[in-house]
């Protein structure tokens, strides 16, 4: 598994509830603001997502020595509430891309996952699932979300709520598998495969699919609810090693085959680590990704008016010196928010569906290298909340614009 890319200490200092010393906030931006943070030291792996309500809920991983614990927290009147252990141990497998996500019905049903160790071997890893039926306050024991018994990868998973339950997709290396064979990230394997099921409020599977049989190794998967059903981005993986971005639909009741977003042609015999992201209002879509042609690294948006069924021609964001790990809202149905790294900067810009784009915004000067992970962007109400990692510090920082 190739593990690209990074993120350099901020320029400016947010004060969180276990910050000590006499640093001060420095200025930001005009347009941005920081966000006091919950999370203490030796946290990293963000990731935000708001639920039907507006409520906004941040999650981490927590490591002390070998022990890791994924923790999260809410942001309840103007202040992040008291963080909250969803899991622990000692075997996890945490890695600065496959981060766990977080999940709320907006009621009191909440899912959640992280990654743990099945064998020796470096990429040899299980999803793991806890559900809570009271708000977050108590968690279930974990259950393995595939059932295929063999030791493999297992994750980048992303989740939504849907109907009774949620909707969950994740890459399954049950057929990378290879006897003798420990590392299965050089091309010399059986094919990477993208799943998705249907899971109750209490974990259990009520449904599971095969989405695509040979998908890219390590890049995160993205999923939202249209009106039509679930839908899936993620980056496919072609006989020739062309990587471009791919979708598939739940339409009456069946899954459409895997068809290619954009052409970008980006050949490549390793995993970018680059995965896309979706956001939905209905039938309308906002898909962004990162690719590369000719070594120039690109960020781009889509617009899609059907479902997923047709899409606008591609608005280029980047400003000439990507490394991709982007981000997407949408703010109605013909705009979207793009977030995205431009070399060690974090920034923001709101496009329209008709391919105009407003100026873009600096949210934090950060880091390439990969301990700064992905930074993560949510929508609530009118202010868009960011958070990413610290690498030098070790925490989570935040801050928030306005999304008018």
């Amino acid at each position: 598994m190739k593990r690209l890319l990074t993120l350099f200490i901020l320029s400016f200092t947010v004060i969180s509830c276990n910050d000590t010393g006499d640093e001060k906030k420095a200025d930001l931006p005009a347009r941005v603001k920081t966000v006091d943070s919950p999370v203490a030291d030796s946290c990293a792996e963000p990731y935000l997502f708001t639920d039907k309500n507006g409520t906004v809920y941040l999650s981490w991983i927590e490591k002390r020595s070998k022990d890791a614990s994924l923790k999260f927290s809410s942001f309840t009147d103007n202040k992040w509430t008291e963080p909250v252990t969803v899991a622990s141990g000692n075997n996890w497998f945490v890695n600065w891309a496959d981060y766990p996500v977080i999940m709320s019905d907006g009621n009191r049903n909440f899912l959640a996952h992280f990654l743990e160790k099945s064998d020796t071997a470096k990429f040899t890893y299980d999803v793991r699932i806890v559900s809570s039926a009271d708000s977050g306050k108590s968690w279930s024991q974990s259950k393995i979300l595939h059932h295929d018994n063999v030791k493999a990868e297992h994750g980048f998973v992303s989740m939504t709520p849907y109907q009774d339950g949620f909707f969950i997709s994740w890459l399954d290396g049950r057929k990378t598998a290879t006897e003798g064979i420990e590392d299965h990230h050089d091309g010399h394997h059986g094919e990477m495969t993208l799943r998705g099921a249907v899971l109750d409020f209490s974990g259990n599977k009520t449904s599971e699919w095969e989405l695509d049989g040979k998908v890219c190794d390590c890049c995160q998967t993205g999923t939202a609810v249209a009106d039509n059903g679930p839908v899936v981005v993620y980056r496919d993986r072609s006989d020739e090693e062309v990587r471009d971005m791919s979708i598939v639909r739940f339409v009456n009741g069946q899954w459409t085959s895997p068809k290619t977003i954009y052409e970008d042609n980006w050949k490549i015999k390793a995993c970018p680590v680059n995965g896309p992201r979706i956001s939905s209002l209905g039938n309308n879509l906002a898909i962004a990704w990162f690719a590369m042609k000719e070594k120039n690294g690109e960020v781009k948006l889509v617009f899609s008016k059907d479902g997923g069924a047709s899409f606008s021609k591609p608005v280029k964001i980047d400003e000439g010196n990507t490394i991709g790990r982007v981000g997407v809202v949408m703010l109605d149905s013909v705009t979207a928010m793009v977030s995205w790294m431009e070399g060690s900067d974090i920034k923001a810009i709101k496009v329209h569906a008709d391919g105009t784009k407003e100026k873009s915004i600096m949210i934090a000067s950060s880091s390439d290298k990969r301990s700064s992970g992905f930074p993560q962007m949510t929508k609530s109400g009118n202010r868009i909340i960011f958070a990413w990692t610290d690498d030098k510090a070790k925490t989570i920082r935040l801050a928030q614009i306005s999304a008018r």
